[in-house]
């Protein structure tokens, strides 16, 4: 199965997979993410199949690398295509330079953390602090 970066014209197939998977939230506006990733020379959308059966957002914010919206299509998933997604993911950011990559995953999903402690992620001892900048 062929990894590609996104075209804007995968926005929706990407938007719905991201929903299909659970990772958005009423309070993030996915559509505006996917369009500001493909945006910036910094970030973009990695997609994985033809229909879209994989996704993720990559970016280096010139000190770390991060990892968004990783989502494999229920119905492919345990298939290996999570691990090519990350494998892709880091990729990207080592043609950059980048020299730690990051995510975050919400306390309460255990097999996303599970997943990515098999990839070699390790927890951090940090707090995420955060406001909103929007006015939501």
């Amino acid at each position: 199965m062929s990894l590609r970066e996104a075209l804007a014209s995968d926005r929706d197939a990407v938007v719905a997979l991201w929903r299909a998977c659970g990772l958005t939230r009423p309070w993030n506006d996915a559509d505006a993410d996917f369009d500001l990733a493909l945006s910036s020379p910094s970030s973009t959308v990695l997609v994985a199949g033809s229909p879209i059966e994989g996704a993720v957002m990559v970016g280096f914010d010139g000190h770390r690398g991060w990892v968004y919206y990783l989502g494999v299509d229920p119905a492919r998933r345990r298939a290996g295509l999570g691990r090519r997604l990350m494998a892709a993911a880091e990729d990207w950011l080592r043609a950059r330079g980048t020299p730690k990559i990051q995510l975050m995953v919400r306390a309460d999903n255990i097999a996303a953390t599970a997943f990515h402690a098999s990839l070699g992620l390790e927890r951090q001892d940090v707090i995420v602090m955060g406001r909103r900048l929007d006015g939501e």
